[in-house]
């Protein structure tokens, strides 16, 4: 079990992408965009350099739903490999079985 911190910072920086990502868009499509002038452009980069660094996406990390492992997460399934096989071995995924042959 991750520390319940860890858990915690993870969740408010999730919010904070959440809240700021159209902005953050924005702001990098108008820095991108050749259209406007160069003023314009780099005023958009400034504006998206003094954001905090927490609502940037890049800063997530993925971790695990039940346990919040942030190790060997599977994206298809959201969990670490550990709850991944604790919950297929007692048949709780369903479509997923233990292969034999």
């Amino acid at each position: 079990m991750a520390k319940k911190s860890a858990i915690a910072k993870q969740k408010r920086r999730q919010e904070l992408v959440n809240r700021n990502w159209k902005k953050r868009e924005e702001l990098r499509h108008s820095s991108k965009d050749m259209n406007l002038s160069e003023e314009e452009r780099l005023a958009a980069r400034i504006a998206l350099n003094k954001m905090r660094r927490d609502t940037s996406p890049c800063r997530l990390k993925n971790r695990c739903r039940l346990t919040g492992r942030p190790h060997a997460y599977l994206r298809k399934f959201g969990i670490s490999r550990i709850c991944f096989r604790e919950l297929a071995g007692r048949g709780m995924i369903p479509g997923i079985t233990k292969a034999s042959w």
